[in-house]
């Protein structure tokens, strides 16, 4: 099956450097297993290389200053190897922090986004992990109080940018991971793949400046889509690989008409799924995206469980690392039923 590039010719390029460097130095099982929970020298490759952690990253602030088009390219290389990575949270954290406007705050702490070697992580959801704007779970009075969720590479974070709530509206606050009245603690999930923590707050914290959360936000999940498609299209080359191996009635199971029907589909939907995340350039395509690849990723990672048979449910194989990334995603930054009551309430 065959993919038609909608990239240019520079973003084929990103793409193959990123593929290149994952195929040769990329050991997901290795990876979740050592105590950072990533390759920390993979990332540092990754960074002075190739410099993903600073496409998005405007010149003047130590970054490449190309597009989040290019940091999603490489989002959906390490979602086809489900590399671990603090990519996403770092763009996260950093779109926060471009989004307040703080030049000062943006020289100080932008630079080493860039390069890699400070690890940022955005502090704004709930238990519910809703990431809905205007609710966050840390308030601003008198102080930082509250415990926020889901904190992509809390633990591993050099330092913390706080989303919270006051009577002024939600503001971006600058926190040290290791100072008084913060507590911070890995929570492992099911996706063994993705890096979480929770933050507990009775601190201070330096005010950087108001935030828009919807903006941040509708960027997350374009990106987060990015990594879904990449990982669905993996699922469905393992699969239609395995099929051409596996003999069933002295023939491979993929020849049968009933399995190419299935797999022509699967590549339908990967590849509307593909268009899906690349449209994702405003809130309501962003929102589609999200619905749209987590539905795909979700039913290609089930159907690749179920093609394998009795192989795809064994530790060993790597089936259950893309289904259960598959779920996480699904309902990370908002599940998909929550972004399908947001376009409906925008198309009423």
């Amino acid at each position: 099956m065959t993919t038609v590039s909608t990239n240019t010719a520079e973003q084929d390029a990103l793409r193959d450097s990123v593929r290149s460097l994952l195929t040769k130095h990329s050991d997901v099982r290795a990876a979740i297993e050592s105590p950072r929970g990533y390759d920390a020298d993979l990332w540092a490759r990754l960074c002075t290389e190739i410099g993903v952690a600073g496409l998005a990253i405007p010149e003047r602030f130590g970054g490449l200053g190309a597009s989040l088009a290019e940091t999603r390219v490489v989002l959906e290389e390490l979602g086809r190897t489900l590399t671990p990575s603090p990519l996403l949270g770092s763009l996260l954290a950093a779109q926060a922090l471009l989004a307040t406007g703080n030049d000062e705050a943006c020289q100080r702490l932008l630079p080493g986004i860039a390069d890699g070697t400070t690890i940022a992580a955005l502090v704004w959801a709930g238990a519910d992990g809703g990431w809905s704007p205007d609710e966050v779970a840390i308030t601003a009075h008198d102080g930082l109080t509250g415990t926020a969720h889901h904190v992509l590479d809390g633990d591993l974070a050099d330092v913390l940018l706080v989303a919270a709530s006051s009577a002024d509206g939600i503001a971006l606050y600058e926190v040290g991971p290791d100072q008084p009245g913060v507590t911070v603690e890995h929570t492992p999930a099911m996706d063994l793949t993705r890096r979480l923590a929770s933050v507990r707050l009775n601190a201070t914290g330096s005010r950087l400046g108001p935030l828009d959360l919807a903006g941040v936000r509708d960027t997350a999940i374009a990106a987060l889509a990015a990594e879904q498609v990449g990982a669905a299209e993996r699922c469905l080359e393992l699969t239609v690989e395995y099929t051409k191996t596996r003999v069933q009635f002295g023939r491979p199971i993929g020849s049968f008409q009933a399995l190419k029907h299935r797999m022509a589909d699967l590549h339908v939907l990967v590849e509307t799924a593909r268009s899906a995340a690349h449209a994702a350039t405003d809130p309501t395509a962003a929102a589609v995206a999200k619905v749209y690849c987590s539905e795909a990723f979700t039913k290609v990672a089930a159907e690749m469980i179920q093609l394998h048979g009795g192989i795809a449910i064994t530790w060993e194989h790597d089936a259950h690392l893309y289904f259960k990334r598959a779920h996480g995603s699904s309902h990370l930054f908002g599940s998909p039923a929550h972004h399908v009551h947001r376009l409906h309430e925008w198309s009423s």
